[in-house]
C-alpha cells in the first residue's frame, strides 16, 4: 500500500491536477461547441415581401421574429402597432364605461339588455376570427375590451336585477364566475396570452369577499387568504404559460404574506397559550403550503419558500409558550424554535429549500441577538457617565453605575439568548468537522456547478483521512477558497469562534446588570473577564484548527473594550480605580511578554502604556493637587517608554511603546497650559526625554530636533514667565546651538552650503533685533548690532562664507542707514535747494561715463560671492 504524502505536497499534487482538469475541460467544451454550430442546419429564407410576425407564415414559411420583413413594401414596426390597438381598446373601453354608467337609464330593459349582449358577444366572437387570420395582435385587443365589458355587465346585472343584493358577496359570486368564464375561454382559445391571467387575478378575490361579506373573524380571513394562496401555488406550478404562472406567483406571494401577517399579529397578541393554538394552527398551515411548494420550485424559489416555511414554523410553535411565559421571555421561546430548524439537516427535504430553511433559523436567531445588542450596548458604554463625578463613591450595586439604561428586569433574557447562541457557535468551533460531515449534503456542490471539483481525493471518506474533495463535495470542507463567491471553510469557522468570544463576554456583562450584583463584585468579574480574554488572545494563535486565526484577535479586541469598560466602571471609587488599571498595565504587560511578534504584541504593549498613564494621573488626584502640579507626574509613563525603547533597541515593538508615551506628554503639557513656570518645566523635561530618545542612532534624527524645539520653547516660556522683554534673550537660545550644529556640519562635511549651516541661527537673531533696532530710540541696541554684524561679515569675507558676508553686511547698511539717517537729514536742509539736484545729476554723469567700469565690478562681485560657499 502506497503510503498517504504528507497533507502540503498532497494539496500541491491535488492543485496541479485540477489545474489540468480545467483546461482539458475548456478544450472540450470549445470542441463542443464547434460541433454543434456544424451540425446544426441554416434557416431557410422566408418568402420575399412576407411579414409573418403581422399577418401569419404561409404554409411551409419558417416563424420569423416580430417586425421581420423582408423585401417588397416595408410593414409597420410592432410597437407603432401596438399602441394603436391599445389606444383603441382604450378608447372603447371608456366609452362602454360612460354608456353603462351614464346612459344607461336613458334606455328600456330590452333595450339595456340587447346592448350588452350583443356587444359582449362580438367582442367575445371577434378574438376567434381574427386569430384564424393571423390577426393575433388586434385580437389580444378585442380581448381586453370584452374583460372590460364582462365586468361591466356583472356591474349592470348587479344594479338591475339584484340590486338589494350584499355588494361585497355579490362581488365575490361575480369574481368567481367570471374566473371560471375566463378560464374555459382562455382554454378554448388558446393563442390569446391575456384571459387565463386575467381569470386568475379574478380568482384572488372570491374568498377574500365572501369572508369580509359573512363578517367572518380575522382568523377566519387568515384562512380564506391562505387558501386563495395555495390555489395560486398550484397554478404557479402547474399552470399553462409563463404569464399564468407569474401572475400566479406574485398574487399568491401576496396573499400568502398577508396571511401569515394575520395569523402573526394574532399570535402575538393573543392572551394565552390556548388563544395562541388557532392562530398557529393557520402558521403552521402556510408553513406546510410553503415546504410543498419549495419542494417542487425552482432553485431560487425554493429557497424562498423554505425561508418563508421556516419562519412561520418557528412563529406558529413559539407563539404558544411565548404567550405563557412573562413578557420579557417571549424571545427565548422563539430563539429554541429557531435553533430547533437545524434538524433539517437530518430530513430527505430537498437541498434549497433545506438550505432556505437553515437560513430562517439564521435569520432568528441574529433577530433575538438584535434585541440583546441594546443590552450588551448599555453595560459597556454606560459607566462614562461616572466621568461626569470621578471618585464620587462606590454605588450600592452594579445598575447604579450605569447611568440612564433601559429597564433591566425587561432584559432578564438577554443574557439567557446571548449565552445560548454563543454556546452553539463555541460547539460549532469545536466540533466543525462533525459539522460539516452532517451538512454535507447540504452544502455540496452539485456536479458540472462552477467550483466543483471532477475527481474525487484518494482516500477520500475513509477514517482518518483527509476531507473529502470529490464531486459533491462541500465547499466548506476544506481551509482553502470556497470557490466563485462562497467563503472557505476556515473562514466560517474561525467567525464561529470569534462570534462565540464575543457573544460569551457579553452574556457575562448583562447577566451581572439584570442580577445587580455589588459593585465590587463587578468589577472584580470584569477584570477578570479582560484576564481570561488576554490568555486566549495570547494561547490561541498557538492553535493547530483551520480557522483559529480569527478566536485570539477577536479575543484581543474584546479583552481591550473590556478593559475601557471595566477602567470607567472604577471611576466611582479611588480604591477601585487603583486597583483596576494597576490590574490591567499588569496584565497588558504580561501578554506582551508572553505574545509573540506581531501586531498584538504592539497592541497589547500600547494598551499597556495607555492604563499605565491613567495610573499615575490618578496619583496627582489623590494628592490633590492642581492640574499644572501633577501634568510632571504624567511624564512617568512617556519616561519609561524611553527606557524601554533603549531596551528593546530593534524589536519591532519599540516604536509603538515609544510613540504610546507621547499622549501622555501631550496631556501633560495641556494640564500645565494654565501655568507659565509649570509649563516650562514640563516642556524641559518633555525635552530631557526626548533627548534621552535621541542618544539612539535610530531615533536621532526626529528626536533631536524634538528635543532641541522643545528646550528652546521652555526658556522661551520661563522667560516670558520672568517678564523678559528683551528680544535677544529669545533668539540667542535659539542662535547658538544652531551655529553649533551648523559648525560640526560644516566640519564634517566641507562642501555643504553656509546658507544650510549658518543662515537660520543667524538670521534668527539678526533680523529681530535689527527689526526692534529701527525703532529703539536708545543708542546700546544699534551699537552692538552693528559691531555684531561688522564682525560676522568680517568673518564671512575671511572665510568666504557667503551667508555670513550677505547677512552681516545687509544688517549692517541697515543698522548705519537707520544711525546715520537723522544726520543727513540735517545736512540736507542745511544745504542750498539747487545743490541736491546738482550732486544728482554729477553721480549719473560719472555712472554714466564709467558704466562699462561698473558692469564689469558688479559681474566680478557676483561671481566672488558665486565662488563662496
Amino acid at each position: 500500500m502506497e503510503p498517504v504524502p504528507p497533507p502540503a505536497e498532497e494539496l500541491a499534487r491535488l492543485d496541479r491536477e485540477l489545474a489540468e482538469l480545467d483546461a482539458r475541460r475548456a478544450q472540450l467544451l470549445t470542441r463542443r461547441a464547434w460541433l454543434l454550430a456544424a451540425l446544426r442546419p441554416p434557416a431557410p429564407a422566408p418568402a420575399p415581401g412576407w411579414n409573418p410576425s403581422a399577418w401569419g407564415a404561409p404554409p411551409g414559411a419558417p416563424a420569423q421574429p416580430w417586425g421581420h420583413a423582408s423585401g417588397g413594401r416595408p410593414a409597420a414596426p410592432r410597437s407603432a402597432q401596438n399602441v394603436l390597438l391599445t389606444l383603441g381598446g382604450l378608447l372603447l373601453t371608456v366609452a362602454a364605461v360612460a354608456f353603462t354608467l351614464v346612459s344607461w337609464g336613458s334606455m328600456g330593459i330590452g333595450g339595456r339588455a340587447a346592448v350588452l349582449s350583443v356587444v359582449t358577444l362580438a367582442a367575445l366572437i371577434a378574438p376567434a376570427v381574427l386569430l384564424r387570420r393571423g390577426l393575433a395582435a388586434t385580437a389580444e385587443a378585442l380581448a381586453a375590451l370584452a374583460l372590460a365589458l364582462t365586468l361591466l355587465d356583472a356591474y349592470a346585472v348587479h344594479a338591475v336585477a339584484a340590486p338589494d343584493t350584499d355588494g361585497l358577496g355579490f362581488t365575490a359570486a361575480a369574481c368567481a364566475v367570471l374566473a371560471a368564464l375566463w378560464t374555459a375561454y382562455g382554454l378554448t382559445l388558446g393563442k390569446l396570452r391575456m384571459p387565463l391571467p386575467a381569470a386568475v387575478v379574478l380568482a384572488q378575490w372570491p374568498l377574500l369577499f365572501w369572508a369580509w361579506a359573512a363578517g367572518a373573524p380575522t382568523l377566519v380571513v387568515g384562512w380564506a387568504l391562505l387558501a386563495t394562496a395555495v390555489a395560486d401555488g398550484v397554478v404557479a406550478l402547474r399552470g399553462r404559460g409563463l404569464g399564468v404562472r407569474i401572475t400566479a406567483a406574485l398574487g399568491g406571494s401576496a396573499l400568502g404574506l398577508s396571511a401569515l401577517l394575520v395569523g402573526l399579529v394574532l399570535s402575538v397578541t393573543a392572551s394565552g397559550p390556548l388563544g395562541a393554538l388557532a392562530p398557529g394552527a393557520l402558521l403552521l398551515a402556510a408553513a406546510a403550503a410553503a415546504l410543498a411548494g419549495a419542494w417542487h420550485a425552482p432553485k431560487g424559489f425554493a429557497t424562498a419558500g423554505g425561508l418563508v416555511a421556516g419562519l412561520a414554523a418557528v412563529a406558529a410553535v413559539g407563539g404558544v409558550p411565548a404567550a405563557a411565559v412573562p413578557a420579557t421571555w417571549p424571545v427565548l421561546a422563539y430563539l429554541l424554535c429557531g435553533l430547533a430548524l437545524t434538524g433539517v439537516v437530518r430530513t430527505r427535504l430537498p437541498r434549497d429549500a433545506a438550505r432556505g430553511v437553515l437560513v430562517a433559523s439564521a435569520a432568528v436567531a441574529a433577530g433575538a441577538l438584535m434585541g440583546a445588542l441594546p443590552s450588551v450596548v448599555a453595560v459597556v458604554l454606560g459607566p462614562v457617565t461616572l466621568l461626569e463625578d470621578v471618585w464620587a463613591g462606590a454605588p450600592d450595586g452594579f445598575r447604579s453605575a450605569l447611568g440612564a439604561t433601559p429597564p433591566w428586569p425587561e432584559s432578564g433574557a438577554a443574557p439567557v439568548v446571548l449565552a445560548l447562541t454563543a454556546g452553539l457557535l463555541g460547539s460549532a468551533y469545536r466540533w466543525w468537522p462533525s459539522l460539516v460531515r452532517i451538512a454535507a449534503p447540504l452544502t455540496a456542490r452539485e456536479p458540472g456547478a462552477p467550483g466543483a471539483p471532477e475527481a474525487a481525493a484518494p482516500g477520500a471518506g475513509e477514517p482518518g483521512g483527509l476531507p473529502p474533495y470529490g464531486p459533491g463535495a462541500p465547499w466548506h470542507a476544506v481551509g482553502g477558497a470556497g470557490g466563485r463567491g462562497g467563503p472557505s471553510g476556515a473562514a466560517l469557522r474561525g467567525s464561529a469562534g470569534a462570534g462565540a468570544v464575543v457573544l460569551g463576554w457579553g452574556a457575562l456583562l448583562v447577566a451581572g446588570a439584570v442580577l445587580d450584583v455589588p459593585y465590587a463584585l463587578a468589577v472584580v468579574a470584569e477584570t477578570l473577564l479582560v484576564a481570561g480574554l488576554l490568555a486566549l488572545a495570547v494561547r490561541g494563535g498557538g492553535s493547530d484548527r483551520a480557522g483559529s486565526a480569527a478566536v485570539p484577535v477577536t479575543a484581543l479586541v474584546v479583552a481591550v473594550a473590556g478593559a475601557v469598560s471595566a477602567g470607567l466602571l472604577s471611576l466611582a471609587a479611588e480604591g477601585a480605580s487603583y486597583a483596576v488599571f494597576g490590574a490591567l498595565t499588569a496584565l497588558f504587560a504580561g501578554a506582551a511578554v508572553r505574545a509573540g511578534d506581531g501586531v498584538p504584541r504592539a497592541v497589547l504593549a500600547v494598551a499597556a502604556v495607555v492604563w499605565g498613564t491613567a495610573l499615575t494621573g490618578f496619583a496627582g488626584r489623590s494628592l490633590e493637587l492642581a492640574p499644572y502640579e501633577a501634568a510632571p507626574l504624567l511624564l512617568l509613563a512617556p519616561a519609561l517608554t524611553v527606557g524601554l525603547g533603549a531596551r528593546l533597541r530593534r524589536d519591532p515593538v519599540a516604536l509603538p511603546v515609544e510613540l504610546a508615551g507621547v499622549p501622555g506628554a501631550l496631556v501633560a503639557v495641556g494640564l500645565a497650559v494654565s501655568d507659565a513656570p509649570f509649563l516650562a518645566l514640563t516642556l524641559a523635561l518633555c525635552g530631557v526625554l526626548a533627548a534621552g530618545a535621541a542618544v539612539r542612532p535610530e531615533r536621532r534624527p526626529v528626536a533631536g530636533w524634538l528635543a532641541a524645539g522643545l528646550f528652546v520653547l521652555a526658556a522661551w516660556v520661563r522667560l516670558a514667565a520672568s517678564e523678559v522683554s528683551l528680544v535677544e534673550a529669545y533668539t540667542l537660545p535659539v542662535t547658538v546651538p544652531a551655529l553649533v550644529v551648523g559648525f560640526l556640519r560644516r566640519r564634517e562635511e566641507p562642501e555643504a552650503s553656509s546658507w544650510t549651516a549658518y543662515g537660520p541661527g543667524l538670521a534668527a537673531t539678526l533680523l529681530p533685533s535689527l527689526a526692534v533696532a529701527w525703532t529703539d530710540p536708545d543708542w546700546p541696541r544699534p551699537l552692538l548690532l552693528g559691531a555684531a554684524a561688522l564682525v560676522i561679515t568680517l568673518l564671512g569675507a575671511h572665510h568666504r562664507l557667503q551667508a555670513l558676508l550677505v547677512l552681516g553686511g545687509a544688517v549692517l547698511a541697515v543698522d548705519g542707514l537707520h544711525e546715520l539717517a537723522p544726520y543727513v537729514v540735517q545736512v540736507a536742509g542745511a544745504l542750498p535747494r539747487w545743490l541736491p539736484p546738482a550732486l544728482a545729476g554729477l553721480l549719473l554723469l560719472v555712472v554714466g561715463a564709467t558704466y562699462e567700469q561698473r558692469l564689469r565690478d558688479a559681474r566680478r562681485l557676483r561671481d566672488a560671492l558665486g565662488r563662496m560657499r
